[in-house]
């Protein structure tokens, strides 16, 4: 009696033994560049030992596409914008969405990410990663490579290298905007309550305060400027010490919207008028900007954007093709409503 014919291996099968994503053995078997050469290795040497052959007949439909993304934190409004973009990005490309986040169980501390995770997103067989707000060492990129995983990162909070697709919003423009509008409405004493020092897109608003301010022949003093993280507790905290100067600020731009609710809340508690005695400008335009008292003067970032083109550009790269620009900025535009008003 014959034995039974061995079950056909799979393209599955082959990215699962090579360690792998199912895009980047497809990539070896097709000949396709952007991948490693010893990943290629690890590839056929998994076709080798399987047997695997490409089939020529009827295919099964094939199980969809997925982008897994990684937030440093999911408890704030920006992260569930620029989520509510990638999921809306990949229903239009057919592909579904895995999310994970590095949030720990210590409080305002973020693991990293590191290379053995990136290998477990790979064997999922996920086309590429998306990676929000998270730093990334050289490790976690040369894993990537090395598995042929495609990359995008949105709103570094490092500085990359050439390898990476990072996309953000024009952050040094955007506090030129806020800045330049708190001065336009005769404010000369404006305090810059600002994100984590670390954050490139942090530092990056931070220079364009500088910048505006040094444009229109205003001193920079160091007394009115101070960094956290981008939580309410941040503004409250900096807003307490800014009000405690000899000359305190007429104005504050804050770096983020949930740091302008913090830098609002302590203002009115202290009783303050704002925008009569206090003028605040936030950063992003999410609900907390529309949902405060008063509504929030705020620098637009198309967030919901970012997630789209994130999920199409990581999904391009899977497919071999090479990017216009290592680094895209979409615009930022100036919401103006009812937080800023000439000083008294």
């Amino acid at each position: 009696m014959s034995k039974p014919a061995r079950p056909r291996a799979t393209l599955t099968e082959v990215a699962e033994r090579a360690g792998v994503s199912k895009a980047t053995a497809s990539k070896v078997l097709n000949g396709r560049p952007g991948v490693a050469e010893e990943t290629r290795r690890l590839v056929r040497e998994a076709i080798a030992e399987l047997g695997y052959v490409p089939t020529t007949g009827p295919r099964e439909t094939p199980a969809p596409q997925t982008i897994h993304v990684v937030f440093d934190t999911i408890l704030n409004m920006y992260a569930v914008y620029v989520l509510d973009g990638i999921i809306s990005g990949g229903r239009e490309l057919g592909v579904e969405v895995v999310t994970s986040s590095l949030e720990s169980e210590v409080p305002g501390h973020n693991d990293p990410i590191g290379a053995d995770r990136i290998r477990e997103i790979a064997a999922q067989g996920a086309a590429g990663l998306v990676v929000v707000t998270a730093q990334l060492t050289a490790a976690d990129l040369d894993a990537c490579e090395q598995l042929g995983l495609p990359l995008v990162v949105i709103d570094p909070a490092n500085p990359l290298d050439e390898r990476v697709t990072s996309l953000g919003a024009t952050n040094w423009a955007g506090g030129v905007q806020a800045t330049r509008h708190l001065l336009d409405l005769g404010h000369t004493r404006i305090g810059f309550a600002g994100g984590p020092p670390g954050s490139l897109p942090a530092r990056e608003r931070l220079h364009g305060y500088r910048e505006a301010l040094e444009s229109a022949g205003v001193e920079v003093d160091p007394a009115l400027t101070g960094a956290g993280k981008f939580y309410a507790e941040t503004g409250a905290a900096l807003t307490e010490r800014m009000l405690d100067l000899d000359d305190p600020p007429t104005a504050i731009f804050a770096a983020s919207d949930s740091i302008a609710v913090g830098v609002i809340r302590t203002a009115r508690r202290r009783g303050l008028d704002i925008p009569g005695d206090l003028s605040v400008v936030g950063f992003d335009d999410t609900y907390n900007a529309m949902w405060v008292e008063p509504p929030l003067t705020t620098v637009k970032q198309p967030l919901r954007q970012m997630g789209r083109v994130a999920a199409r550009t990581v999904l391009d790269l899977a497919a071999g093709k090479v990017p216009d620009s290592h680094h895209v900025q979409l615009a930022t535009s100036l919401v103006v409503r009812e937080s800023t008003a000439p000083p008294r």
